[in-house]
């Protein structure tokens, strides 16, 4: 299989532990997008963000270009599974480059991970601090401006994709193979 999979869905839906069991199944190498910005930038995603959103944007961009064009990606013809980040689908360039990919007759799809917004509103609760881009001056806020945040994006999300799976209460390991099943229908088409 020499197509991209990109995995899209909003921040704690489930994008990179699925993504590695979804690469195991398929044999082929798995990326985290925002673990690749971390390496690149040698700071974690908060403390980026924290800095500039323009800077994040900037840097996603970059890593997604970069990855994009790899050897390994275009001249093997192997595939990779691709974890975006939650927040791609308000980066108008990177969403450019990941359309014009789309467009290329390798087979490259997106497959969107359905999780409700108090789903991950629990998740990323658990972690402690909020993510720069939540914070409010009260919880409360901070949760109505995720809920808004996340029925926006889920509008994007699901109109990009290829396909889409509900992602809440199964395991990274089900949501894999319910993943490569709907993966090899496409592929059939």
């Amino acid at each position: 299989m020499a197509a991209i999979i990109f995995l899209v869905g909003p921040k704690h839906s489930g994008k990179t532990s699925i993504g590695r069991e979804l690469a195991k199944l398929l044999v082929i190498p798995f990326y985290d997008l925002d673990q690749l910005i971390e390496k690149r930038t040698g700071q974690n995603i908060r403390e980026l963000y924290k800095k500039s959103e323009d800077l994040f944007r900037q840097e996603e961009t970059a890593v997604l270009e970069k990855l994009l064009q790899k050897k390994a990606v275009n001249e093997k013809k192997q595939g990779i599974v691709l974890a975006l980040g939650g927040g791609i689908i308000d980066n108008p360039i990177a969403m450019a480059i990941l359309q014009n990919k789309l467009q290329k007759p390798e087979g490259h799809c997106v497959v969107c991970l359905e999780v409700s917004a108090e789903t991950t509103w629990q998740r990323i609760t658990s972690q402690g601090e909020l993510p720069p881009f939540l914070e409010a001056e009260t919880a409360e806020a901070s949760k109505e401006k995720h809920r808004l945040l996340h029925e926006r994006r889920a509008k994007d999300y699901k109109k990009n994709a290829s396909f889409s799976i509900l992602a809440e209460e199964k395991s990274a390991a089900t949501l894999a193979d319910e993943a490569a099943v709907l993966l090899a229908e496409k592929i059939k088409q």
